[in-house]
């Protein structure tokens, strides 16, 4: 015998629309909120704690600072130290160059040639940097220093003059921050380089290309995105450097970072390192907006 079903028991069974509704919605948002809290607590509240340093004046004899909202702290702090940054800026341009020069070909042949083995050849070109980047430093420090094994041999064979040193110059500060950022350049161009189609490399010797053409007009193209990204990723930090200056280099080629780094635990003039690390961050972040206006938001997502 057939039973007919009440209609309100058939509707009940049913969930609410609007519930599942608000549960796509909110969805996104409660999947992001611990990494939003752990983004909050760990970058934007030490940011703004460090934005309102900029705004406060302290007193030589006391040393005590006060919130006195002075905007002008920020220029006049940047034109104190202006030689600071311009060093800090070329120094971090000539080692970022250095570093494409010399880490392109290394991707270019671990990408195309290296086979089976490119796992192998990528973890051989990091494990030097598995150590400590103080270590690291100090090491070129021993290289470059009048009694390393390096110049000792050079001025025992009487290769380079007697008063020919290189540690404490701004050449030696240079090298440091080529060596200890190779891999920031290194990666990027290796992650663009292998992800080139071999076959529009057939196809362009099938268009009777050589190699250098099928280089500066296939592989140099398709390689730009990563070019800028490892360009950002090397500039960045070495911007902001100051072990391998403190280490590498003397007092005539101060970098910013080492102010900054004076400014907070050797003279406690908040305010001053605070200024002086907002600029940085404005530069870091209109490199980064940049970036992101040329090449896209999703190409520094697919690089970093």
């Amino acid at each position: 015998m057939e039973q007919s079903v009440p209609a309100h028991h058939s509707r009940s069974v049913k969930p609410p629309r609007h519930r599942g509704l608000w549960a796509k919605r909110l969805a996104p948002y409660l999947l992001s909120l611990p990494a939003g809290l752990w983004l909050a607590l760990l970058f934007l509240v030490p940011l703004f704690l460090m934005l309102s340093e900029t705004l406060k004046s302290c007193s030589p004899a006391s040393g005590v600072c006060t919130m006195t909202w002075n905007w002008g702290e920020l220029p006049h702090t940047v034109n104190l130290y202006r030689t600071q940054f311009i060093t800090s800026l070329l120094f971090a341009l000539f080692a970022t160059v250095i570093d494409l020069v010399i880490s392109f070909p290394i991707a270019y042949w671990i990408a195309f040639y290296g086979g089976r083995r490119k796992n192998f050849f990528l973890i051989m070109l990091l494990v030097p940097f598995f150590v400590s980047f103080v270590i690291r430093t100090l090491v070129w420090e021993f290289i470059l220093s009048d009694n390393g094994f390096l110049f000792s041999f050079l001025h025992h064979h009487h290769l380079v003059p007697a008063g020919f040193h290189v540690l404490g110059t701004s050449v030696a500060v240079v090298a440091g921050l080529a060596y200890n950022y190779l891999p920031f350049t290194a990666l990027p161009l290796y992650v663009a380089i292998e992800r080139i189609d071999h076959r529009v490399l057939d196809a362009a010797h099938d268009l009777y290309a050589n190699r250098r053409v099928a280089f500066m007009k296939v592989i140099l193209p398709l390689t730009i995105p990563g070019i800028f990204a490892a360009f950002l990723l090397t500039f960045i930090p070495a911007f902001g450097d100051y072990i391998n200056q403190e280490i590498l280099g003397g007092t005539s080629n101060t970098m910013i970072g080492t102010v900054i780094q004076n400014s907070f635990l050797v003279n406690a003039d908040y305010p001053a390192g605070s200024s002086l690390s907002v600029v940085l961050l404005a530069i870091s972040l209109i490199g980064i907006f940049a970036y992101a206006r040329v090449l896209g938001s999703r190409t520094i997502e697919e690089y970093l």
